[in-house]
């Protein structure tokens, strides 16, 4: 099966106020009609960077099976971990950067590692904020994630119209 996942996060007050994750998954079963899920969840405190890990990892580990998978974010920090081998160098250097300083967010690097694993995943990199459908749709989801943890109160849009 394939699967298309997009994903996001946001920060209030980015490294320790609250956040939350976006991801959309999408599919085509066999009679070609296209299935979709969004996934978010709010964290506090927590970092943008945490926050595009655990989107990622969130939406992998939702898949019952292995899967072909293509993973789209706006996260440079995350696109890069496997694109440019970071991870690969960080486990032979036991978590240590280049220049010797533990590596950050550890636990989730090593909790997406799992998640990849089991699939094949193929990473990818999008422009955030510009106009990509499926990315803003996952912005607004990571967003409202954080403001629900802030107690940010959203007007009923229905109720405006």
């Amino acid at each position: 099966m394939h699967v298309t996942i997009y994903t996001d996060g946001a920060a209030r007050g980015n490294p320790d106020g609250p956040g939350g994750y976006g991801a959309v998954l999408q599919y085509l079963d066999s009679q070609g009609n296209l299935h979709e899920k969004e996934l978010s969840e709010g964290f506090n405190p927590t970092s943008n960077n945490r926050m595009e890990l655990l989107g990622a990892i969130m939406a992998l580990e939702a898949l019952n099976r292995p899967c072909d998978v293509d993973l789209y974010s706006d996260s440079s920090y995350v696109v890069n971990g496997f694109q440019k081998h970071w991870v690969d160098s960080w486990q032979k250097k036991g978590w240590k950067t280049s220049s010797n300083e533990r590596v950050k967010n550890q636990d989730l690097w090593k909790r997406l590692i799992a998640a990849v694993s089991r699939h094949a995943v193929t990473f990818h990199w999008v422009k955030g904020h510009n106009g990509q459908p499926e990315n803003e749709r996952c912005d607004a989801l990571a967003t409202a994630a954080a403001d629900a943890m802030a107690g940010v109160r959203r007007p009923n849009v229905e109720k405006l119209q």
